[in-house]
């Protein structure tokens, strides 16, 4: 394997730190709140005019309410067999309530024991200006780049990028790549690295369960007037056996077997019972480190997310019960099949009962043994000179499959965050060396990248 030497873009990053923390400021400062549209547009020309000054030729697309920020580099003319990489990142953010939990102003960056604080900082804002700052860094050092660079930045990632998919179907030249490569998320409690190979899939629907036209007095009219509750604890209650397998016809079809590769990975990642359960708040869980991982992103699970009925008033029976589902799918499952088999469950065990599709993002998942993963988990490795957890999927859904299922590309989530970021809480923020070390990280993955040619 070659030995790669980091002194110049070491010695790059030193001398422009300063300068590096003042543009993430200045970026920061731009408000961009997608769920109210403050900002909005302001954002999306402040980072189109900042990818054109870094070298981009860049156009800017309106496929949904907010702008598709693009951009691209083509390789040099000497690097004709070169790859082509896509790196993702958005632009907008969460609201920033509550604002009295702040211990500094959200839109106005402070830095404080290393860290910068402000909404964005971690998600997204700091991790997708790190690609842009190492692409500076590589033209200034090197006069062009070895591989083709696409990158999108997008608006409504906060809001669960309604438009995305079909701007990615509608784009698929244009987009077309070797590998899409996004920054986001937290790194491991431990500080470590991590590298990310999938996402699962989301569905969340809502039951709906009737009684009288109105809530009614308990004295008055109990016995007569029917409470919709029964029925959807009944419904609820059918729907997982006591050791917790799902009962829903066909809700565990289409997982695939677990591969060695996935196996031995998950064997490999770090974990500890006692810090989990500090974590979470609960001493009765007794979990091996691969059963934990395989449960957390290989296996789907069934969630009640939310109750309701009635209120806190003693003596009412409610007129209406709902309760609300949380499916998260694996690879090989799709959301739309599932909530068809949920409805089919509601129709046959309790038809009076209305059922809703509130949301639902498909399952993501790249092999993790193909040679441009190997490529990007060494180039994590050696970049931030700590071996990596790699995991097959997180537990959580972003919109992933975009890229594998849309794009037909593989995808890999490296986050460069601290753990502790607060992404969409109070206060949060980067580190500032973690910022840092995300521009060398992704430096070398443009070099390591061309010397690997996708590992041909």
């Amino acid at each position: 394997m070659t030995t790669y030497d980091f002194t110049e873009i070491d010695r790059a990053i030193e001398q422009g730190e300063t300068e590096f923390i003042e543009i993430l400021q200045k970026l920061l400062r731009q408000k961009s709140i997608s769920h109210t549209g403050e900002g909005m547009e302001e954002c999306a020309e402040a980072v189109r005019l900042l990818l054109e000054q870094e070298g981009f030729r860049t156009t800017v697309y309106r496929p949904g309410a907010y702008p598709i920020v693009y951009g691209e580099i083509a390789a040099s003319g000497q690097a004709v067999d070169a790859p082509t990489v896509l790196l993702y990142g958005h632009y907008d953010v969460m609201p920033p309530d509550p604002l009295n939990e702040w211990k500094s102003d959200p839109f106005e960056p402070q830095i404080r024991d290393g860290k910068i604080y402000a909404r964005g900082a971690g998600d997204n804002k700091g991790q997708f200006l790190a690609h842009v700052l190492a692409v500076r860094n590589y033209l200034k050092l090197h006069g062009g780049l070895p591989v083709t660079l696409k990158i999108l930045i997008e608006g409504e990632e906060e809001t669960g990028s309604p438009s995305l998919a079909d701007f990615v179907a509608n784009h698929r030249e244009l987009l077309k790549a070797d590998l899409v490569y996004t920054s986001d998320g937290p790194k491991h409690a431990s500080g470590a690295p991590v590298v990310l190979l999938g996402v699962r899939g989301a569905l969340s629907a809502r039951l709906t369960s009737k009684g009288a036209a109105w809530d009614n007095h308990s004295g008055n009219k109990g016995n007569i007037v029917p409470n919709p509750v029964w029925p959807l604890v009944a419904l609820l209650h059918g729907m997982r056996s006591d050791d917790g397998t799902v009962q829903i016809e066909g809700f565990y079809d289409g997982i695939p077997e677990v591969s060695e590769a996935d196996a031995e990975a998950l064997r490999r990642l770090p974990f500890d019972l006692d810090d989990l359960k500090r974590q979470v708040g609960h001493d009765g869980i007794d979990l091996d480190g691969e059963t934990y991982y395989r449960r957390l992103s290989l296996e789907p699970t069934f969630n009640v997310f939310g109750l309701h009925a009635g209120g806190r008033d003693k003596g009412i029976i409610p007129a209406t019960a709902e309760a609300y589902l949380d499916v998260r799918l694996v690879s090989g499952q799709d959301p739309l099949d599932m909530y068809a088999k949920l409805e089919r469950h509601v129709k046959k065990h309790a038809p009076d009962i209305g059922i809703e599709r509130i949301m639902s993002v498909p399952p993501s998942k790249t092999p993790i043994d193909l040679p441009i993963i190997r490529t990007v988990i060494e180039t994590v490795t050696e970049a931030c000179a700590l071996e990596p957890v790699v995991q097959p999927a997180m537990g959580g859904t972003l919109p992933d499959y975009v890229w594998t299922s849309v794009l037909g590309a593989p995808s890999v989530i490296v986050p460069y965050a601290p753990y502790d970021e607060a992404n969409h809480s109070p206060n949060e923020n980067t580190g500032i060396a973690d910022f840092l070390e995300g521009i060398r990280c992704t430096y070398h993955l443009i070099r390591r990248l061309a010397d690997s040619r996708c590992g041909e």
